[in-house]
C-alpha cells in the first residue's frame, strides 16, 4: 500500500539522481579531455602522435570520448569500468609519487572520479539514459 508506493517514488527519484550526478561528472570529465586534445579551455593542444602514444593522450582520448558516452549514458557500465581504471592509473601514476596524501598530491579529483565511476559501473546510467531508452533498462 503506501509504504510501496513511497518506497517506488524514493525508488524512481534517486534513478533521476542518479542521471544528473552521471551527466555533471560526465561533463566535468570531457572538459579534461577537450583541454588536452583540443587545447581548450586553458589547455595546450597536444600533438597527434602523442594521443595514443603517451600517458596524457590515452587519458584525454579517453576522457573525450568516456565522457561523452557518460554523458549520454550510452555503454555507462562498460565506458565507467575503463573511466574508474583510467583514473585508479592516474592517481598512481601521476599524483602519488608526489606526495603520500590526496591533498599533498592533488590528486583528490583523480580519487573521486574513480569511485563515480566505481558506482557507475554498478548503478548504470539511471532514469535520463539512452542505455535506458535503448534497452528498457539502466
Amino acid at each position: 500500500g503506501k509504504n510501496m508506493k513511497a518506497q517506488n517514488r524514493g525508488s524512481a527519484a534517486a534513478s533521476y539522481a542518479l542521471s544528473i550526478l552521471r551527466i555533471v561528472a560526465g561533463f566535468l570529465f570531457i572538459c579534461h579531455g577537450l583541454q588536452k586534445v583540443f587545447g581548450m579551455l586553458g589547455g595546450h593542444r597536444m600533438p597527434v602522435n602523442a594521443m595514443l602514444t603517451t600517458l596524457p593522450g590515452i587519458g584525454g582520448f579517453l576522457e573525450l570520448i568516456g565522457g561523452a558516452l557518460i554523458i549520454m549514458g550510452l555503454f555507462t557500465r562498460p565506458t565507467a569500468f575503463i573511466l574508474c581504471g583510467e583514473m585508479a592509473v592516474a592517481y598512481f601514476k601521476v599524483h602519488f609519487p608526489g606526495g603520500a596524501t590526496p591533498l599533498q598530491n592533488h590528486g583528490e579529483l583523480a580519487v573521486l572520479d574513480c569511485f563515480v565511476f566505481f558506482y557507475l559501473m554498478f548503478a548504470g546510467g539511471g532514469a535520463i539514459s539512452l542505455d535506458r531508452l535503448l534497452r528498457g533498462k539502466n
